[in-house]
């Protein structure tokens, strides 16, 4: 029978008849043949078969040797499934079993017997050549993961040949060959990094059988305790662990474990009793709280959790080793109670319970959509852990029954009584969060902005006022303002915890409530004591002053009043000043010291003695006294000073001529226009602090990196000139030192040179890395490389490029030297360093090299004898006098033709000979005849003795032409002919800008701050983790080719976007195409299409380029290893040489102690089993980069059916696998207790399944778009060394910080401005955060974690759904609440890709700024906010949320000026206050105007960027990239991110709606259509736009009669920008926004997109409604508070109805409130007729067409009937219809908003499909306007050739043809 898929060749399906479970198994393969079609049967089992995989896959691996056997296996495999699934009804095994059968039944046709006729004797025959081949002897000769994979087959087949073979046929042979391959294979199973049970001795705890989770943590124990006892370890006497090594990680392990017991006053279980042996128990502990964690799931976000489990299980576990008795209920201890009946009871009973309740709460929280404080997350359950209580919980049971939810429904639908409570915080989403969070800041800016305008309120406006007695009085008035505060906060700590009352205990609620108590006592107090003091007091007043007249007696009330209040702020500051005895008074168990910590701050087991050390607060302290004096200052007499005078005068004047209906004409001092003048002074005192952070970082980043040495090598002129030190600083930095060497060391010549071969091994290793990754060619390569030996020449060999034109330069001046005294000549020479080492080394390697080409002894002589005179007359300074200068040049040209033709390849050895001996005479006899004066003599001498050993042949013939075939004598050979060949123009190498950054940047680094470099064996062993989702892993050959819609494959782009960087040939295509094309390494046509796949994959953000780059980490490691090993030996040879070495399998072991790379692709099952095509390349893809990079480790989720009790059930579990012969392997599987990523965020979830696989003490956390380099790698074991240092005494660094190269800079302007701001951000912003601020979180990118610290406190992530979006920045907060100290490293760097398309960027933006609105809300902010000293409060707050609100505030600033001045225009009190005659003649209303552009200081937010460029690239060139950045409107771009930073966070904090944003990491700069823009940017950008225009618009026709239009500009030029940017950045920085042809079939996408009714299923791109909808969506789960607030902001849009009804002529100037109403009626009517019109479309328009014809016919005459009457009667005017439509635009579009903001109710009452049709309206409006200004300018050709110089300017400038690009032309 044939089979129509499964076989090794693709073929079509049969034609006959086929079942529809057939039909489904052949789609379910046929689809993947031409990826792995050997493969598919065992990869694509269904989980619940997953037995039956090995077997199917060993059928695949025999198949070619033994086809008949491989048959009998899957037969076998199809035999064992039947039986596992009789009925088929696992999802996918009908199917599988159908495709089984028709391969059977081919192959049973097909598979001929080879070695016996029948079945049972060819597979025992089959086994036991397969024994005799493979086993028998391959334990002494193959690698333990080989021969596991032998004893793998062998098992299989054992186990098919027991089912072929009946049991009474199987020969005793057969079964003892069975037994050694059993007992084998328990010794050599598949291992993760060591062979642990390998063949040898073996320890007791290598004997114990495990699998799962005990084996993982087993070699994870190993491997901790291997790495941290070799360390400085004496290895001749190594024989047992020391006991300190174990005390050292009990202590890192169990630190948390013991402070969390001290918290709850309880003894741990960890004690050692007297007796017992100390270092097994402490194994026991480590081993339990290991095994504990690795298979706790999600709970491992729990660390307090943790804590309890182990502290329940070490208690049990104390009980059966020293006694039976039960320390707390006296029970009996009975093994049968204790010891576990299965492996997954612990799994079942304590991890299952808990998972459970998460799983619960994740349901509740609708995906993180509904409100926080009815859901619990990871925090909550986790805090109920630092209660008390827990310990009396019933072991294990208590778990479910204390966290038992009671529903599993929605949150809305539970009842608050029956559902558990928040425990210790509330994330309420109100904006009330960021005061409460960070009160104290508010606090003090209020009183002080109270402060200074009551000085500059007095006479002369002098802070010396503050000197007066009435003045200073006044002033003390603010401690008033702050009781008021501190009641305000109190009040809201009450309100915003409410939730959570239920959870606290007596002691915090009473807290809270005497905390309002005495607040509000003071509150009434202050004023009271303050009245008291000044004349006409109330009675009440008098009375109270009666009371204390003997106080007043001795001084004023009020100040005994405030003296008193102001004691705990007095005792706060002192102590401020003593840090270390405040954090042992937070971190105290006394009861005193707790109960007067009580007050101050509520006891929480994290936040606690998070002071730092006294010089490091004095560092920041200064920091912010500086910046807030600067900032005061400014604000005073900048900001309110000038304020002060007009508003005087303004309060003095009265109006009573108002030109609306006002409905307060009798409010006193014009309070309306004061507020309006101060409001937006009042928000720029708010934000400006911003501002002065960004100038003081910047300075003070700037000075600390210039402190640093950054930039001291920039270029590679600056290189040339401090090479010389380079080797010695690489080996001062990078080598380890050794007591023998490290006094004197580098004085002598011997270790100079050692230095220097250490120093060209890795130089060189750069160097091929760089030509690998095509950066060099390979010319750039020979000059850049170094010979790996020194010893063959007196001086050191430099790199060729430092020796470029040395020589030629070196022969001119020898040629033109006119004078006779060679001391002057020598004295030139010596002068340059670099020409003497090349003229040394040319003499010296020529000497060699003719030397050992000539065989005749008498050749030689003359030789040695020409040499021996050379060196003679220069020592006796009678050079010029032996040697004719004037003939060099001769000789010269005769060396270039001889080195030229030594390196050539040649057919006829004779001919090649032949010319060799031409040349090398001609070179002889120009020396001896034509330079040397007595060189004569020498012949005549040698002839003589030719003559008498009567030799007839000619001198130099016999030549050793096999050396030119030696590959070190040929390197010789290479680097001379450079020397005497490449100009001086060749110092310029590298051309590519990218190596010469690399260089530059890795030199630069040997003379920074570098901790010393410890030796392999003594560093600190670390991991990488990359988590992957199912982005691109390597672009497929369909995809390089595929054209887009303008035609441009992305092959071709990657060809012009990686062009020459200068005007040569070269460039990076040009250097691979070289490489591949190399016919030393004979590419194949399908090798070259996998390279073009890397080439194109290695320059995208792609999966593969970040393997790449983390497997150079082990490079580096195999290279340190190879070096220390081989020490003086590496002198002499070459790295390459390691590989032919003994120690190869020692180097590589010791880098994987010391290394592990694991990639978490949580998909991978589903990608493998996927009937999409790419993701079945993916898992290709994923498994070959498994193979290419052995140590290289993938982790993912199995979801596996499985039957129990003859029921299916979905099991889920963590596996680890490795790569094998073309198959993955197994290593570890661990059981979950659910789904892990369905509770909280993907990435956290998604790094914590696959930490457990992690190993060592460090953990580098990378993402999917990063790389890395080699010359950096090799620096990671001195970044290590940073864990080991306590910087003033104080704790040990938890994070290290490193910065990042953005290596998608090139692409476009965009990607240009993106890469500098996050340089910026990644290396002076960061820099400022860790020293001196002391704030420096983990923000995503690629920091190293103390590994230990992290896991024990609940990894290096957090992961609850929504609050924790941003959950990278909390693990650097989790870290800093826990006691943990986080550093900034500049010395190493990683690269990163950053987003390069504008709709990518702003999408990222969005997700950044809705992670920020949820951390604002979060209770570590809050507990950061409160437990940080003020100074670093600051610090925090302005470097977090705060950047945001001042972002939120900067754009509120704009919105309260321009309302604030419509209300002045329309209202008439702006005229009347600028014609009043003193207020015009002073100019005081004008200077007020114009404060508002203090907020134009934004722009000094570039400083950052400006300083650092400045400081690696130089000042000039900061100043040109800054010019540059202007002219492509980089303030257009960042203006326009502005607008998206504060949308989605404002939105995010008022009603939620964050979620994770895919932003895509493709070459996105190609055309965006309209509508996608529209999608993105209408509700952040467009629609506050067109708000802001109108504004504009009012203001300027409404006032311009009585102001000076130079005034309207002066003042609103800078939010006329702001609109441009908002309304038109996305079309500006859109490729071909302005082409004419793309405009119209924008157009065209657009109205369909529109017209399109959505529906269920419909996705947003096709739809308006659906988009809409979805637009929506954050309404939907909004609560009452924000929607109230939506309505609030939503009626600022009916003044303008209001103000502008007053202004039309046909209003007669009438103020009666008459006139709005009407205005009304009018909008009514409107809405109404327009109503009535498409109500009869929809009804009349197609049944009955005449009669809506007419209806429209009637509207239109009565419409025209009106008009008229209008016009002629009422006196309207065609200016009334335009101000109408302004009128009545907005006060629709706030029915609009309301309406959506009401939608339930709107829809319950029918009235939803008006409001949907008027939305519609809007968006047609809307997108009219816009389209009508991009329609404009694309009319215009200019426009668009001007916007694509615009965007791609730098790609020009490095010759990129963009043009080609966007036309999709191709010649």
């Amino acid at each position: 029978m044939a089979s129509s898929s499964g076989t090794k060749k693709t073929r079509a399906p049969t034609p006959r008849r086929q079942s529809k479970a057939m039909s489904q198994a052949q789609k379910m393969f046929v689809d993947v043949q031409d990826e792995d079609s050997s493969a598919i049967d065992s990869e694509l089992v269904p989980s619940s078969l997953a037995a039956i995989a090995p077997v199917l896959r060993v059928a695949n691996q025999i198949e070619k040797d033994n086809p008949r056997v491989a048959y009998l296996c899957r037969f076998h495999a199809f035999e064992k499934a039947h039986r596992m699934d009789p009925p088929s009804s696992g999802r996918g095994v009908r199917q599988f079993k159908t495709y089984l059968v028709h391969k059977l039944e081919k192959e049973e046709e097909e598979a001929q017997h080879q070695l016996a006729r029948t079945d049972p004797k060819e597979i025992i025959l089959y086994y036991w050549n397969f024994y005799n081949k493979n086993i028998k002897e391959g334990q002494y000769t193959k690698e333990p993961e080989e021969m596991a994979n032998i004893l793998q087959i062998a098992s299989v087949l054992y186990d098919v040949l027991k089912t072929v073979v009946p049991p009474q046929r199987i020969d005793d042979q057969t079964h003892s060959y069975a037994q050694d391959v059993q007992s084998k294979r328990e010794q050599c199973e598949n291992y993760n990094i060591l062979p642990l049970k390998a063949i040898g001795a073996k320890a007791a705890i290598m004997e114990l059988p495990e699998k799962g989770n005990v084996a993982n943590q087993r070699e994870h124990l190993i491997l901790l305790l291997a790495n941290m006892d070799v360390r400085k370890r004496d290895l001749v006497v190594y024989t047992q662990l020391r006991s300190s090594t174990v005390q050292k990680l009990m202590d890192k392990i169990f630190k948390n474990y013991w402070s969390w017991c001290k918290y709850l006053c309880c003894e741990q279980n960890t004690r050692i009793p007297q007796g017992s042996h100390k270092q097994q128990l402490q194994l026991i502990y480590i081993g339990l709280f290991l095994l504990i964690w690795g298979e706790a799931s999600n709970i491992r976000f729990m660390p307090e959790c943790i804590c309890y489990i182990f502290h329940k299980m070490a208690e049990d576990v104390n009980g059966l080793l020293f006694g039976n008795v039960h320390p707390v209920t006296g029970d009996t201890y009975h093994r049968s109670q204790t010891a576990a009946p299965d492996e997954e009871k612990f799994l079942r009973t304590v991890i299952t319970p808990i998972y459970q309740v998460l799983h619960k709460e994740a349901k509740r929280n609708n995906g993180g959509k509904a409100s926080h404080s009815r859901w619990r997350n990871y925090d909550d359950l986790n805090e109920y852990f630092w209660s008390s209580k827990c310990l009396s919980l019933k072991w294990p049971t208590g778990l479910k029954e204390e966290f038992s939810v009671h529903s599993d429904v929605m949150p809305n639908k539970v009842p608050a009584s029956k559902s558990m409570p928040k425990t210790n915080f509330v994330e309420a989403r109100t904006f009330w969060h960021l005061y409460r969070s960070f009160d104290r800041m508010w606090i003090f800016f209020i009183m002080a902005f109270q402060a200074m305008v009551i000085v500059a309120w007095t006479p002369d406006g002098s802070p010396a006022a503050l000197f007066d007695e009435d003045v200073f009085r006044s002033v003390l008035t603010i401690f008033i303002t702050q009781a008021f505060l501190n009641l305000l906060q109190a009040a809201l700590d009450i309100a915003l915890s409410f939730n959570a009352w239920r959870s606290l205990k007596f002691t915090q609620i009473l807290r809270y409530l005497l905390k309002f108590a005495v607040a509000a006592v003071w509150a009434a107090i202050l004023p009271i004591c303050y009245a008291s003091s000044v004349q006409n007091s109330t009675r009440l007043v008098k009375f109270f002053s009666n009371l204390t007249e003997s106080w007043q007696s001795q001084g004023s009330l009020y100040n005994y009043a405030v003296a008193i209040y102001l004691m705990p702020n007095i005792l706060a500051a002192l102590l401020f000043f003593l840090p270390q005895f405040e954090r042992i008074m937070e971190r105290s168990s006394s009861h005193i010291v707790t109960l007067f910590m009580w007050w101050a701050q509520p006891k929480l087991y994290v936040g606690r003695g998070l002071h730092e050390g006294m010089s490091q607060l004095l560092k920041y302290t200064l920091f912010w006294i500086l910046l807030l004096i600067c900032k005061l200052a400014f604000s005073y007499y900048v900001e309110i000073l000038p304020l002060i005078g007009p508003s005087k005068s303004i309060m003095k004047l009265h109006v009573d001529n108002y030109e609306w209906h006002e409905f307060f004409p009798n409010v006193t001092h014009n309070i309306g226009v004061v507020i309006a003048i101060w409001a937006p002074i009042v928000l720029v005192y708010i934000m400006d602090t911003q501002i002065w952070y960004s100038i003081f970082s910047t300075l003070f980043g700037g000075i600390h990196g210039a402190l640093s040495h950054l930039g001291e090598i920039r270029i590679i002129g600056m290189l040339r000139s401090r090479f010389q030190s380079v080797p010695t600083a690489f080996c001062r930095r990078l080598v380890p030192s050794s007591d023998a060497d490290t006094k004197g060391r580098y004085m002598d010549k011997a270790m100079e040179r050692r230095n220097f071969a250490s120093f060209a091994h890795v130089w060189n290793e750069f160097i091929e890395s760089m030509r690998a990754e095509d950066l060099i060619s390979n010319e750039d390569r020979d000059l850049l490389l170094v010979p790996y030996s020194s010893n063959d020449v007196s001086v050191i060999q430099w790199p060729p490029f430092l020796l470029a034109g040395k020589i030629p330069i070196a022969l001119d001046m020898a040629k033109d030297f006119k004078e006779k005294e060679d001391t002057d000549l020598f004295k030139k020479i010596k002068k340059d360093d670099y020409m003497r080492s090349a003229v040394v080394e040319c003499y010296e390697t020529l000497r060699e090299i003719i030397y050992g080409l000539l065989e005749d002894e008498t050749d030689r002589n003359i030789v040695r004898k020409i040499c021996y005179d050379v060196d003679i007359f220069i020592q006796q300074h009678k050079f010029l006098n032996e040697f004719r200068m004037n003939r060099i040049p001769s000789l010269g040209e005769k060396l270039e033709k001889f080195l030229k033709l030594l390196l050539s390849e040649y057919d006829a050895v004779d001919v090649y000979k032949s010319q060799i001996i031409n040349v090398l005479q001609d070179i002889m006899e120009i020396i001896l005849q034509d330079i040397m004066v007595n060189g004569f003599k020498i012949l005549e001498r040698y002839r003589v003795q030719i003559q008498s050993n009567y030799k007839k042949e000619q001198r130099f013939e016999r030549l050793n032409i096999a050396l030119t075939q030696n590959k070190s004598w040929r390197e010789k050979v290479v680097r001379l002919h450079l020397l005497f060949t490449v100009k001086e123009s060749a110092i310029n190498v590298p051309t590519n800008l990218d190596a010469r950054r690399r260089i530059t940047f890795f030199t630069n680094s040997l003379f920074m701050n570098i901790p010393s470099a410890p030796k392999v064996r003594d560093m600190i062993s670390f991991s990488v983790l990359t988590p992957y989702y199912r982005e691109d892993v390597l672009y497929s050959v369909d995809e390089l080719y595929k054209e887009n819609e303008d035609g441009i494959s992305t092959l071709f782009y990657l060809q012009k976007i990686y062009p020459a960087r200068f005007v040569c040939k070269l460039d990076e295509w040009m250097n691979f195409q070289k490489r591949i094309n190399d016919p030393k390494l004979n590419y194949s046509d399908d090798d070259k299409k996998e390279a073009t796949r890397h080439w194109v994959s290695y320059r995208g953000q792609t999966l593969s380029r970040t393997v790449r780059g983390m497997m150079y980490y082990k490079h580096a490691l195999e290279l340190q290893c190879f070096l220390e090993s081989a020490g003086d030996y590496a002198s002499f040879g070459g790295y390459q040489t390691m590989e032919s070495s003994q120690g190869n399998e020692r180097v590589q072991a010791l880098g994987d102690m010391k290394f592990t790379y694991v990639v978490s692709c949580q998909l991978l099952g589903a990608l493998k089993t996927s009937k999409d095509p790419r993701d079945r390349r993916r898992y290709n893809d994923i498994l070959n980069l498994m193979i290419m990079y052995p140590s290289l480790r993938v982790a993912y989720i199995d979801e596996r059916e499985e039957f129990v009790n003859g029921r299916s059930h979905i099991f889920y579990y963590s596996v680890l696998l490795k790569g094998g012969n073309s198959y993955n392997t197994e290593i570890y599987r661990i059981k979950l207790p659910g789904p892990p990523t369905d509770i909280g965020e993907g990435k956290p979830e998604n790094q914590n399944h696959a930490i457990i696989f992690t190993r060592g003490e460090a953990l580098q956390t990378i993402d999917m778009n990063q790389d890395n380099y080699f010359e950096e790698a090799f620096k990671m074991r001195n970044v290590l060394e940073e864990f080991l240092k306590s910087p003033s005494g104080q704790r040990e660094p938890t994070i290290l910080g490193l910065r990042e190269h953005i290596f998608t800079g090139s692409v476009s302007s965009l990607a240009s401005f993106m890469s500098n701001q996050e340089t910026s951000f990644v290396t002076i912003s960061q820099r400022i955060l860790a020293n001196p601020l002391r704030v420096r979180f983990h923000y995503g990118h690629s920091d190293i974690f103390d590994r230990i610290f992290h896991i024990t406190r609940g990894g290096i992530s957090k992961a609850s759904k929504t609050i924790n979006l941003s959950e990278d920045v909390f693990a650097g907060m989790n870290s800093t609440l826990r006691g943990g100290y986080i550093t900034h490293h500049e010395y190493i760097q990683v690269g990163k890709g950053r987003d390069v398309g504008m709709n990518q960027i702003s999408l990222f933006e969005a997700k950044v700024a809705n992670g920020n609105g949820e951390q604002t809300l979060s209770r570590d902010v809050y507990r950061l906010g409160h437990r940080l000293d003020f100074f670093r409060m600051l610090s925090f707050y302005f470097t977090t949320v705060g950047f945001y609100l001042s972002s939120m505030v900067t754009v509120l600033t704009v919105y309260m000026f321009l309302y604030g001045r419509f209300y002045l225009v329309m209202s008439g009190l702006e005229r009347e206050t600028l014609e009043n005659l003193s207020i015009h003649q002073s100019k005081a209303l004008e200077q007020a105007l114009v404060t508002q552009s203090v907020f134009q200081l934004g722009l000094l937010m570039v400083l950052p960027m400006v300083m650092e460029i400045g400081l690696e690239k130089g000042f000039r060139s900061a100043l040109g990239d800054f010019i540059i950045m202007q002219l492509q409107l980089a303030s257009v771009f960042f203006t326009f991110q502005l607008g998206t930073k504060v949308h989605y966070f404002g939105r995010t904090i008022l009603h939620g709606g964050s979620k994770y944003r895919a932003t895509g990491r493709g070459f996105v700069v190609f055309h965006a259509k309209f509508s996608e823009n529209y999608r993105l940017y209408s509700r952040s950008h467009f629609v506050k736009g067109l708000e802001l225009v109108i504004l504009l618009v009012l203001y300027q026709i409404y006032g311009h009669s009585y102001r000076s239009s130079n005034i309207y500009l002066f003042i609103t030029s800078s939010l006329w920008f702001l609109v441009g940017s908002w309304l038109f950045g996305p079309f500006v920085f859109n490729p071909s926004g302005f082409d004419w042809q793309k405009t119209v079939d924008d157009w065209t996408d657009w109205k369909r997109w529109m017209g399109d009714r959505g529906g269920i299923g419909m996705h947003p791109d096709r739809s308006w409604e659906s988009w809409v909808d979805g637009e929506q969506e954050h309404l939907k789960f909004s609560n009452i508070r924000g929607r109230i607030l939506e309505i609030i902001l939503v009626l600022r849009f009916f003044i303008y109805q209001y103000g502008i009804v007053y202004h039309l002529d046909i209003a007669h100037r009438s103020k009666n409130i008459l006139v709005y109403g009407l205005s009304w009626l009018v909008l009514v009517t409107t809405l109404l007729v327009l109503k009535m019109v498409s109500m009869g479309r929809r009804r009349f328009g197609t049944d009955f067409e005449l009669m809506f014809r007419i209806l429209k016919a009637l509207l239109f005459l009565g419409f025209m009937s009106v008009m008229t009457d209008l016009f002629v009667i009422c006196g309207l005017t065609i200016s009334d219809l335009f101000a109408t439509v302004l009128a009545f635009l907005p006060t629709g579009w706030a029915l609009l908003l309301i309406g959506q903001v009401c939608r339930p109710l709107f829809e319950a009452i029918g009235f939803w499909d008006p409001i949907k049709e008027l939305a519609k309206a809007y968006e047609y409006i809307i997108g009219f306007l816009l389209f009508a200004a991009i329609a404009i300018l694309s009319w215009f050709p200019f426009v668009s050739e001007f916007q694509t110089r615009l965007l791609f300017n730098q790609a020009f400038s490095r010759g990129l043809q963009i043009s080609m690009i966007l036309s999709g032309r191709k010649d």
